[in-house]
């Protein structure tokens, strides 16, 4: 048994004032969507004012939180954790992409990673086939551009968002993330009330990387800590990489907070979440994604009523995979 004695200083506790958007590690792509943001606002109020004003006259609540203004649902993309500004579903002209089959937070990434792979693949196969002679030549620059559309492929699969048969048997914990379990530790956790379990799982590039809530219930606090970017297959990445921790109050058995802990890896270097604390999840509502491969570690309270149903290398899937149920019955 694991004794963590003191509560870590980067546990949730309300909102970290450190997480000011969706992604609080930035990245080259969040900075590219700002900038576009930038422009399309510009533009908006300079040539679509009467669309700009329609959207002004259905949005709900006060922006205040948002660093710029914010026009239509567009604005709110990246700062969703930081103000209760929305629209409607039926006022949203861009509720269409939440349907598509890869998740929002990554429309970006795709977008821009597709103009640069595949470009060059139609570049490659071209001078493959118009320019080379040499059949060596050609074929080493054919199997450059299969490589490459390889690339654009897997690119796409990871940024995929497949549907999720949530199972609404009382007293269960789903998995938080899909991939594999690499670790089940009993330990004491005095932020939790005493005796935890901790589960932890390890996502691969080939893994979809939402992550889902555990159990339904009230969003507590939210810690972040930056850090390294360790092999997410290694223990001490728990420890030291950059990681988002989120603090669940369920609305069940046993009542007690749980918490969700995103962590990011050697490839993985950009953690989204998009909750703020008071925010209610059901049990298997996505609350973000670690962008490439990682970890993410589930905390629970221990008693009685526990029983552990999952076991190290088991196979999991976010929001369907039970993990462990609470069986007040016994």
């Amino acid at each position: 048994m694991k004794n963590v004695g003191q509560a870590r200083t980067d546990e949730p506790s309300a909102m970290d004032p450190r997480i000011r958007d969706i992604q609080p590690g930035g990245g080259v792509i969040i900075y590219l969507e700002k900038a576009w943001g930038r422009w399309r606002r510009w533009w908006l109020k300079r040539f679509r004012p009467r669309y700009v004003a329609r959207m002004l006259a259905c949005r709900q609540g006060d922006p205040q939180g948002v660093p710029h203004d914010v026009l239509d649902p567009r604005d709110l993309k990246l700062y969703r954790n930081q103000t209760d500004c929305h629209w409607q579903p039926e006022d949203d002209p861009f509720a269409w992409r939440d349907r598509l089959p890869f998740v929002r937070v990554g429309l970006a990434e795709l977008v821009v990673l597709s103009a640069v792979i595949w470009p060059l693949v139609l570049l490659v196969c071209w001078i493959a086939w118009q320019v080379v002679d040499g059949l060596i030549e050609r074929g080493i620059l054919t199997i450059v551009a299969a490589g490459l559309a390889g690339v654009g492929l897997i690119v796409a699969w990871f940024f995929r968002d497949p549907r999720r048969v949530i199972p609404t048997d009382p007293g269960l914990v789903v998995a938080p993330a899909d991939g594999k379990v690499v670790g089940i530790e009993r330990m004491e956790c005095p932020l939790l009330g005493g005796s935890a379990v901790e589960i932890t799982i390890f996502l691969s590039v080939f893994n979809v990387h939402i992550n889902r809530s555990p159990m339904a219930g009230r969003v507590k606090g939210i810690g972040y800590q930056p850090g390294k970017y360790l092999n997410a297959l290694r223990a001490e990445s728990s420890r030291e990489n950059e990681q988002l921790s989120i603090q669940i109050e369920p609305s069940e058995a046993p009542f007690r907070p749980v918490i969700v802990r995103q962590i990011t890896g050697a490839i993985a270097r950009r953690i989204v979440c998009w909750l703020k604390p008071g925010d209610i999840l059901q049990r298997g509502e996505p609350l973000g994604m670690i962008k490439l491969g990682s970890r993410t570690v589930l905390v629970i309270p221990d008693d009685n009523h526990l029983r552990i149903v999952t076991e190290i290398g088991s196979k999991v899937k976010a929001g369907s995979s039970i993990l462990a149920r609470y069986d007040h019955s016994r």
